[in-house]
């Protein structure tokens, strides 16, 4: 795979430990070109539309939201590396994108 970006940024139905999270972050890498067309999509992100689409149910807080997102985003980068003709590279733009935003949102960690 070439270059390789991280970005700063399973379904529970309690929020994982902001700790967990940052970890989580951290250990995250994508094909550079993946994560720049999510910063991309910052610019147009609206949380209270954007959301509804790609959580089902309720989206909470920054840190629930993005417990939902990650797991969601795992399952979509396994299909990319699987080459899974399910794949969506839209979907998969859409939720690093929420992913990067909702990390603005979420407290920082003290």
């Amino acid at each position: 795979m070439h270059g390789q970006a991280t970005t700063t940024g399973g379904h529970n139905s309690e929020a994982p430990d902001m700790t967990d999270l940052t970890a989580m972050l951290t250990a995250l890498r994508r094909p550079k070109i993946l994560v720049r067309a999510a910063r991309a999509g910052l610019a147009d992100y609206r949380r209270d539309r954007d959301l509804k689409r790609l959580i089902r149910g309720s989206a909470g807080g920054a840190q629930a939201a993005l417990g939902s997102l990650l797991a969601e985003e795992h399952h979509l980068d396994e299909a990319r590396t699987a080459g899974d003709a399910t794949y969506s590279i839209q979907r998969h733009v859409a939720v690093l994108t929420a992913v990067l935003a909702e990390v603005r949102l979420a407290p920082n960690p003290a």
